[in-house]
């Protein structure tokens, strides 16, 4: 996904099973959330004015900004403290939870991938915090453990980032984060062993480690130390590229890349398959464009050479896949919004006197979106998109089309890693309701057999999945995907769970995960749209929902909830909508534009202030598909949709359920606090306005089995109770 924009929510946490549990869902006499009586604790204001451009815009919550001053945790405990009240009295938490675990609990795999003679994958046994990662010489052969992040912590709450093994598969470079956090902090074990070497590596973000060939050190990226207090919501500006040498301190470490005067470059390195040359990446936010950067290596390893251009002209995408001889091939958009294959004679970029690059396409554009593209083999694997599902194709060095690879259906496939000369690869397929196998692939052969296939007592054929296609209040044609039990009933009874993303050039795609087949099971229709802003149909689609045309993404939701009530799937009391990062932006924006459609929401880390966004961690990297509320045209278009400054007193909005972490630094919890204080300070109706803010847990990533499980069971339980659904806990 485009790095590092606010992390797509999960829709799910990832694969389930459901041990033969029987649940309904119907309406009962339950009280509805709505009508219980609240008392919120009372948010002090401030009179605080910001003038952008002449307009006049109070903040008076911007004290609760300060993630470190004891009135913000007060706050945070009181806010809490009514929501676990509140909680406590739905007769639907505890068995909605019961049946969430059984789903979760089943054998999970990550897809493999290989280096030095030897095979790495993840697994979770069901119910383990974090998934263990293994090793085996062969896939027959019993696998080992080469790390368990479950060592790490008590409570599950230290996490894997990032594993690379060296070349020789003999060391385990591995980056791990505390409570959820974007900082990392990066370590060396050897395999042999099981123990650390001293090497450790600090203040790491958005980053992971790139070997050298010669399995003497890595590159990385890492930012100053922050001063003290500010470490979760100070702005991070002027990465710096390193390079880090075994048995050396990190204070030697030499310094390969930085722009002094462009506080906003990023840096990423990969290393060709051959180990004569590193590539490195340079963005300067999430838009899908980047600079490219020549590194020759000596002998395998790093001999202190500086960068050389390629092109900083930060005009498309452009990123490396294989060098083959001196020809460079890379996945690229330029001049081709669906994407293509392009190549370059290396030899003539590296000299003393910038050349202008000669591109040539290897893979031209087609009608359908160029998503991923891996070197195997030497073939060229590429993951395409139509119509919101996965198309793959593999093609020969020279650029000739060689095969598709039949998948099963409508659904999302992705890995296919490997390197030039290997003969396999991994990769995974899933649909809305089948969860994911795990599939090698003979490269030459185009063969696939199944390495690992989930056993869960979730039967799809009780359900039944489709593609759909809504057209938006501008005639724009969209895909959604919907599942449900089979033999439903369209009278507008139905309960249903619309989920939406729309941003970054991210991809909404069927795939299946326990929160979606939770709901189906629990009686619900489950509903992901593809709205512009996501990555479903190359440049254009995504362009189209960014910045000044920001509200298509808002206009294309609306219409799906309205499609979706026209059809008579649902009505607008049975409708609820939900998403998280740019999806609870989303969330906030649709429930201020529409709250009569609307029966419930849960907007999950959302980007709420849109006029201070760019203000913390990495925020500022959100301009290129936001703007910026310095710029006076691309400011009113923010204050225009903005979910903090759209709220409408007086206007009857649903029942809503804020959900953030404490220690969230993508997008800092001070969003959610400051929209759930408005929320509550004006009349929005009786229906409640609540906020989970889970402890030790950040924007989604790394959390652990526990945390995930309360947190969306609370969530599926909080749209239950609202609807008046009866949740039966699954069957011993």
């Amino acid at each position: 996904m485009p790095f590092p924009a606010p992390r797509r929510w999960p829709r799910a946490a990832t694969l389930a099973c459901l041990c033969a549990a029987l649940v309904s869902a119907f309406t009962s006499a339950f009280m509805p959330a709505a009508a219980q009586p609240l008392s919120y604790p009372v948010t002090r204001t401030v009179d605080h004015v910001d003038t952008y451009h002449g307009t006049r815009v109070p903040d008076p919550y911007r004290w609760l900004e300060d993630d470190n001053s004891a009135e913000t945790k007060a706050w945070v405990q009181a806010q809490n403290a009514v929501t676990e009240q509140f909680f406590a009295a739905m007769p639907q938490r505890q068995p909605t939870r019961q049946l969430y675990t059984a789903l979760f609990n089943f054998e999970r795999y990550g897809v493999p991938f290989k280096e030095g003679g030897r095979y790495f994958w993840t697994r979770n046994d069901g119910l383990q915090q974090q998934a263990v990662l293994y090793t085996a010489t062969s896939l027959n052969a019993t696998p080992t453990v080469a790390l368990d992040p479950n060592t790490l912590s008590k409570d599950g709450t230290v996490a894997l980032t990032g594993t690379v093994p060296s070349r020789d598969g003999k060391l385990l470079a591995y980056g791990v984060a505390k409570a959820g956090s974007d900082w990392q902090t990066w370590r060396v074990r050897n395999l042999a062993t099981g123990q650390d070497l001293p090497d450790t590596i600090e203040w790491v973000k958005f980053s992971t480690a790139t070997w050298t060939p010669d399995n003497q050190g890595f590159f990385y990226t890492r930012y100053d130390e922050p001063k003290p207090g500010t470490a979760l919501s100070g702005a991070n500006f002027f990465q710096k590229l390193y390079y880090h040498r075994l048995g050396t301190p990190q204070s030697a470490d030499v310094l390969v890349a930085e722009n002094a005067a462009e506080k906003n470059w990023l840096f990423g390195a990969s290393v060709s398959d051959d180990g004569r040359m590193a590539f490195i990446t340079v963005r300067t936010g999430s838009a899908g464009r980047n600079g490219l950067m020549l590194l020759p290596l000596e002998k395998g390893g790093y001999g202190g050479a500086k960068p050389v251009p390629l092109t900083l002209s930060f005009d498309a995408q452009y990123l490396p896949l294989a060098l083959d001889g001196h020809r460079l091939v890379l996945r690229s958009n330029r001049e081709a919004p669906n994407g293509k294959l392009i190549a370059v004679d290396v030899r003539k970029h590296l000299g003393p006197q910038p050349v202008e690059p000669a591109w040539q396409t290897v893979v031209p554009e087609t009608k359908d979106a160029l998503v991923g593209a891996t070197a195997v083999g030497g073939r060229f694997i590429l993951r395409y998109l139509r119509d919101a599902s996965t198309l793959v194709r593999i093609h020969a060095a020279s650029g000739q089309f060689q095969r598709e690879l039949p998948l099963p259906g409508v659904g999302t496939a992705g890995g296919f890693g490997g390197r030039w000369n290997d003969s396999e690869t991994f990769f995974s397929y899933t649909s809305l309701i089948t969860p994911a196998d795990i599939l090698r692939l003979d490269v030459k052969s185009g063969q696939t057999s199944v390495f690992r296939r989930p056993k869960t007592a979730f039967d799809p054929e009780q359900f039944e999945t489709r593609r759909a296609f809504v057209t938006s209040k501008d005639g724009t044609r969209f895909p959604v995907f919907i599942g449900h039990r089979k033999g439903l009933k369209l009278d507008g009874s139905n309960p249903t769970l619309l989920y939406g993303y729309g941003g970054f050039n991210v991809p909404t795609t069927p795939s299946y995960g326990v929160t979606a087949a939770t709901w189906m099971q629990m009686g619900g229709v489950y509903v992901a749209a593809a709205t512009r802003g996501g990555g479903e149909y190359g440049r254009a689609w995504h362009e189209a929902g960014t910045k000044l045309q920001k509200q298509n993404v808002f206009d294309d939701s609306i219409a799906a909830a309205e499609w979706l009530v026209a059809e008579k799937i649902t009505s607008p009391a049975k409708l609820a909508v939900q998403g998280g990062s740019n999806g609870g932006l989303l969330v906030g924006a649709v429930v201020n534009q529409r709250p009569e459609l609307f029966g419930a929401a849960v907007p999950a880390v959302g980007v709420m202030d849109m006029l201070r966004f760019h203000k913390f961690t990495i925020g500022w990297a959100w301009v290129s598909d936001y703007g910026s509320s310095d710029d006076p045209e691309q400011f009113k278009a923010l204050l225009a949709y903005s979910p903090l400054h759209n709220i409408k007193s007086g206007a009857k909005y649903p029942p809503i359920l804020v959900m953030t972490a404490d220690h969230d630094d993508r997008v800092v919890p001070a969003h959610s606090f400051k929209y759930t204080a408005a929320l509550q300070a004006v009349d929005t109706g009786p229906a409640p306005k609540l906020i989970r803010i889970e402890s030790n847990a950040g924007h989604g990533a790394g959390k652990p089995t526990s945390k995930v499980i309360e947190e969306r069971a609370d969530m599926l339980a909080f749209i239950a109770h609202t609807f008046g659904m009866r949740v039966a806990p699954p069957a011993p």
